[in-house]
């Protein structure tokens, strides 16, 4: 005897599908709409020129990250902005310099409709990995 599915049951199935995380960086970006793509592979170059050569990107919860020993910094695209998580105490050191942009306390938020601040973000990745190595 066939094994029914009601529809409840399906609607949760095709849910689960298209909530599944991506796996690896490529597979990220790939989903990610043309516009914010744009900008958040340009996010990406701006980092990975500030990292050492022994990190790699990785998948961590859901999202792009560099890691050495840990996790260094995380981004990602939302549909608005691109965001840099480099954690608290790095924020609060860059906080004057980050007055035109919404942060919380791990994150910042760089508008789509904007370019991105080049140095300012090569400055908080050296930050980040100087405070990772201490």
């Amino acid at each position: 005897m066939p094994l029914k599915i009601t529809r409840k049951a399906a609607k949760r199935r095709v849910a689960t599908r298209r909530t599944v995380r991506p796996q690896t960086v490529a597979e990220y970006i790939a989903r990610v709409p043309g516009p914010a793509r744009a900008a958040l592979k340009n996010l990406r170059a701006i980092i990975r020129s500030g990292m050492p050569p022994d990190v790699t990107e990785v998948i961590s919860y859901g999202i792009p990250a560099f890691r050495g020993e840990r996790v260094l910094v995380w981004y990602a695209a939302f549909s608005g902005h691109c965001s840099l998580f480099p954690g608290s105490s790095v924020i609060e050191k860059f906080k004057i310099e980050l007055r035109d942009y919404s942060i919380s306390k791990g994150t910042i938020h760089f508008p789509l409709a904007n370019a991105l601040p080049l140095a300012l973000i090569k400055k908080i990745v050296k930050a980040r990995i100087t405070e990772a190595h201490r």
